[in-house]
Order: C-alpha cells, then sequence, then structure tokens
C-alpha cells in the first residue's frame, strides 16, 4: 500500500513540478509550491486511480486529473489553517504557509492554486476529448465551491460551540470533504461517457469515502498525535467543533466508521479482483487513527 501511494505521489508532484515549470515566473511560485508540495500522502489521488482501475482508464491521464485534485486540496488547506479559520500554525509537520509567508500572501496562494487546477484540465497535456474536460471541469468546480469544500467550511465553522444533529453533521462533512473525494470517484466515470445513473452510484460512494476519511481525521485529532496528524491535535474539543464524535462518542464512532466500510465494499465488490485497491485504501485510510 506504501509502495502504491509513494509512486502516486511521486509521479503527480513530477507532473506538478514540470507544469509549474512552463508557467511564467510571478511572486507566488514559492509559497504555491511550499503549499502544494507538503508531504501529503495524496489518498485522493489513489482513491481515482483505485476507481479508474475497475474501467480500465489510463494511469496518465489519471495522474494529470489528480493532479488537478491535489491542487484543490492544497489551496483548502492554506486557507482552512488561516486564523479567520481553524488558525493552525502547523500542517503536515511544518509552518502552515501562512505562518511561513503571511496572511495575505496565503490566500493569494491558495487562490492560485484553485484555478491552476482548472488550468490543468483545460491543457492539451490532458489528451482526452474538449467536452470531456468541460465535463470534469463543471463537476470539479461544484465540488470546490459553495455546494463542496468552501460550503461546507462554511458549516464547519457556524456549528461551532452548538448543538447539531448527526444528520446536519454527516451533510457538512460530506460537503467539506466528501465532495472532492466524489469528483475523483466519478472523473474515471466522466471519461468512459457512462450514465447518470452510473455516475450518482459513483457519487454516494465518493461521499461515504470523503466522511469515512474525515472521521479518521476527527479520531487522530480526539486521540492522535501531532506526528500522527502532522497538526496539533485536540483542536476540535477546545473549539466546540460539531464532529460524530463529540455526538456519538469515540468508540461508536470507530464502529460507525468500520460500517461505512463495509457499505462501500458492498458496492464495489460487484467489479471483480480491481476492486480490492479501493478496500485496501479503505483500510489504510481508517488505520491513520493509530
Amino acid at each position: 500500500m506504501i509502495k502504491k501511494l509513494n509512486r502516486i505521489a511521486n509521479d503527480t508532484n513530477f507532473f506538478l513540478k514540470k507544469f509549474i515549470k512552463k508557467q511564467k515566473k510571478s511572486a507566488l511560485i514559492v509559497p504555491m509550491k511550499y503549499g502544494l508540495f507538503s508531504k501529503g500522502k495524496k489518498i485522493r489521488s489513489k482513491i481515482l486511480i483505485d476507481i479508474g482501475s475497475l474501467f480500465k482508464i489510463n494511469y496518465k491521464s489519471l495522474i494529470i486529473i489528480g493532479s488537478a485534485v491535489e491542487c484543490i486540496h492544497a489551496y483548502s488547506l492554506i486557507h482552512d489553517d488561516l486564523p479567520c479559520m481553524d488558525n493552525d500554525s502547523i500542517r503536515r509537520g511544518k509552518p502552515a504557509t501562512h505562518i511561513k509567508f503571511g496572511e495575505s500572501t496565503a490566500v493569494l496562494a491558495g487562490n492560485s492554486l484553485l484555478t491552476m487546477a482548472f488550468e490543468i484540465l483545460s491543457h492539451n497535456d490532458l489528451n482526452i476529448p474538449e467536452k470531456i474536460k468541460i465535463a470534469l471541469i463543471n463537476k470539479i468546480s461544484e465540488s470546490s465551491g459553495h455546494l463542496g469544500i468552501a460550503g461546507g467550511q462554511y458549516l464547519d465553522l457556524n456549528y461551532e460551540k452548538k448543538k447539531i444533529s448527526q444528520r446536519k453533521i454527516i451533510e457538512m462533512e460530506i460537503k467539506k470533504t466528501g465532495k472532492l473525494f466524489s469528483f475523483c470517484c466519478v472523473a474515471p466515470l466522466i471519461l468512459k461517457r457512462k450514465g447518470k445513473n452510473e455516475i450518482n452510484k459513483f457519487e454516494k460512494i465518493g461521499a461515504d469515502i470523503g466522511l469515512l476519511f474525515q472521521v479518521a481525521d476527527d479520531l487522530i485529532d480526539h486521540k492522535g498525535s501531532l506526528n500522527t496528524a502532522g497538526k496539533k491535535t485536540g483542536k476540535d474539543k477546545k473549539r466546540g467543533k460539531a464532529t460524530l464524535i463529540s455526538l456519538l462518542g469515540y468508540k461508536n464512532t470507530i464502529k460507525y466508521a468500520n460500517k461505512l466500510i463495509l457499505k462501500i465494499n458492498n458496492k464495489i465488490e460487484k467489479y471483480g479482483s480491481s476492486s480490492k485497491n479501493i478496500s485496501e485504501t479503505l483500510k489504510y485510510i481508517l488505520d491513520r487513527k493509530k
């Protein structure tokens, strides 16, 4: 599993470094690279490639699409760490982008990474029909804006120190984290020109995977260490964050996460031996809490 993750991370970073090198130079390139190349495990790209293997999608195309995903993920982390958001000073074991470069530069670097994702998907490097490129850009835009990451972050901040129902917490976490995983799950189907029903099915699978990832993240914050998380832990409780742990408790949240894994595996097992890649990744996601 680690070897597969490392290969995907290396291939993604190689593409991104080459892509950025071809860009005209600007003062924002350095903070952009600082936030982008920060030893992330590229789990979203791994899910993209896992689903792509079910439909025999070209690996190089998936790496390019995954590079766009990682730009959006990096942008969201840079902005999440800001004092006006979650106010984190450490990210992936090093100073957050705003600590290193200042708040205004961090905002602009994050914005630039967000827009670079669309540039990657529309670029000639991704050798697919224009109509499919537009469909991918449309879907990743929806995953990133008010219906996805931005909307989820708004709810996350708005729910602090309030009594929130399980349904609303799940909806918030799916927006905040699940929507980008949903994109990773439907992108291969968009490439294959699959129908709306099958795309909807994989969108829901992606939402569940994203929810699993967020639950694992919350478990790490609850009991994990700085070394495990790459950032300070115990902050959710201090800030009064609305999480499944705050509602169900630690042990019941682990049970909930294991049920999610079972639910996802039941949906993908019909795709045969290739589905083992996804099962392996799901187990890895939850095991991060240790």
